[in-house]
């Protein structure tokens, strides 16, 4: 009984030792995987706005200011709710991003509004919303939406 309690006591703090001492990198590469809000890269990304692709400065500078937002709150989907997240009552022009994470095709819906931005990640059937804060590209999507108009 004391010999399987010792290998068992010995076993558990070489396991809690490992965790509690992962490399950064480790660490980093684990939090990705669970990461809501992930930076976009410009060469897998697509930006589409009122129907018409965004292309060159225009698409940099929206892609730049979206992953230099702030996150805000996550928020939660019923079943029977997604048609009221992907289509709001008075959430205007979304941006789409078509971009891949990993193998995975992720499309990510983007309403703005004067004081908060929502995002609406759809990937295969799933959807997840949250909110981010973002001056820049709250004051840039409305002069873009006017220029398109």
């Amino acid at each position: 009984m004391t010999t399987t309690a010792l290998i068992l006591t010995i076993f558990f703090s070489i396991i809690k030792l490992l965790v509690s001492c992962l490399p950064t990198s480790t660490v980093n590469w684990i939090l990705k995987k669970f990461e809501l809000h992930f930076e976009l890269n410009q060469a897998h990304t697509s930006l589409t706005i009122q129907g018409k692709r965004l292309e060159g400065e225009d698409k940099l500078h929206v892609i730049n200011h979206y992953n230099e937002a702030k996150f805000l709150k996550k928020k939660h989907i019923f079943p029977g709710n997604e048609r009221l997240f992907l289509h709001p009552e008075n959430g205007g022009t979304p941006l789409i991003f078509d971009t891949k994470q990993g193998k995975k095709d992720i499309k990510l819906h983007v309403f703005i509004y004067p004081d908060h931005i929502d995002v609406v990640k759809q990937y295969k059937k799933k959807l997840a919303a949250y909110t981010l804060s973002c001056d820049s590209l709250q004051e840039r999507s409305m002069r873009l939406s006017s220029d398109l108009a």
